[in-house]
């Protein structure tokens, strides 16, 4: 119960406008808790530097308590967990960084929030090569005992969410909406998977947020600072990937890149990252842990691939055959025509049927991956 008021108490001192992340954490490492806020006088208040008579006084005479409890009331329904700054479970990393949140709300196993970990980034629609990469790389960071951290996206962050999925891998995912408005929607599965299997997902925006653009630059601050480094599979010069790259350099942690060739488009941003010295060119896992001062356990869980679910399935022969050709890799539905000797209209109905059987999944621009 104490946990719990704690945590109504610093959802209240977030409800404060102009106080703001610095200014919450100057106030919980002056006073022993948000509580302590409260009972104080606006003249105790104002012996926190940076806190001014304005703040104090709105402090002093908060009254949205029933927006507060209504918060609370959301984060039950949603099945979500509260982890505060001051809590044990709040990820090492980010506590480090200026403006980490006061407040996370958390699904999933909040134990593994502190655990090593690389985040894995990159376009919405990457090409083959792209996609390759982010298989490739996810599954060799996984294979060192390392968490994958992205952002749920389309491309390159599901790509590095469904490799951690398939090869036993632990992942997060971090959201630029409230907990119960899981962004991507066609994502919503895969959500409840990283659940599922002993990921997490997470988020520093109050229940009922929506994902607003504005949201994503501050969720990918999270992604970087939870994580030793990010890793950048393929960006233009713009965009989320590029946001997060500048992310963690202001975070002091390292950029890794993966080089493109000179006209490959898709990765002009790896290439200006590699070029200017803001990223470091990666060719294997050693250039990533020499640089993060990790060290394997030995006795580290290896990455090890299951039996594939549809294999276990009672599934038409043709369904199979499909599930044969995706289990390489994702495919673009023409690809998929040519290798099955079918039209692409005759394959979208059973598509159609293996996604509702949560074996398929459908990425932008008419790709089919398993999950």
């Amino acid at each position: 119960m104490r946990r719990n008021n704690h945590h109504r108490e610093l959802i209240a001192l977030t409800l404060i406008p102009g106080l703001g992340k610095q200014r919450i954490k100057q106030l919980l490492n002056h006073f022993e808790s948000a509580g302590d806020v409260f009972r104080a006088g606006v003249r105790q208040i104002r012996q926190v530097e940076g806190l001014g008579e304005a703040i104090a006084n709105q402090i002093a005479t908060f009254k949205q308590w029933k927006l507060v409890d209504d918060i609370m009331r959301k984060t039950k329904r949603a099945g979500a967990r509260l982890v505060s700054y001051t809590c044990i479970e709040y990820p090492a990393l980010l506590r480090q960084i200026y403006d980490s949140p006061s407040l996370l709300w958390v699904k999933g196993d909040v134990n593994i929030l502190s655990d090593p970990g690389i985040a894995v980034v990159g376009t919405r629609s990457p090409d083959r090569y792209g996609r390759e990469q982010a298989e490739i790389w996810s599954k060799k960071l996984l294979g060192q005992g390392l968490t994958v951290t992205s952002g749920l996206a389309y491309g390159v962050d599901t790509l590095a969410h469904r490799t951690a999925l398939k090869y036993n891998g632990r992942t997060i995912a971090v959201l630029g909406s409230g907990i119960d408005w899981i962004y991507p929607e066609r994502n919503g599965i895969l959500a409840r998977n990283i659940i599922k299997k002993g990921g997490a997902v997470i988020s520093e925006f109050r229940p009922g947020t929506k994902p607003d653009a504005g949201n994503f630059p501050v969720r990918n601050r999270l992604v970087s600072g939870m994580s030793f480094g990010v890793l950048v599979i393929q960006s233009g010069v713009k965009g989320g990937s590029m946001i997060t790259a500048r992310s963690a350099l202001d975070q002091n942690r390292e950029v890794f890149v993966v080089p493109h060739n000179l006209n490959q488009e898709k990765g002009e941003g790896n290439n200006y990252l590699i070029r200017t010295g803001q990223g470091k060119l990666i060719q294997n896992t050693d250039d990533i842990i020499n640089e993060i001062s990790y060290q394997p356990s030995e006795t580290k869980a290896e990455v090890i691939k299951d039996i594939p679910e549809w294999r276990t399935m009672n599934l038409p022969e043709f369904q199979k055959q499909i599930c044969g050709y995706l289990a390489n890799g994702s495919l673009h539905i023409d690809l998929l025509a040519e290798k099955s000797g079918k039209q692409a209209q005759d394959l979208l109905p059973e598509l159609l049927e293996l996604e509702i059987k949560e074996i398929v999944f459908q990425e932008a621009g008419k790709y089919f991956g398993l999950k």
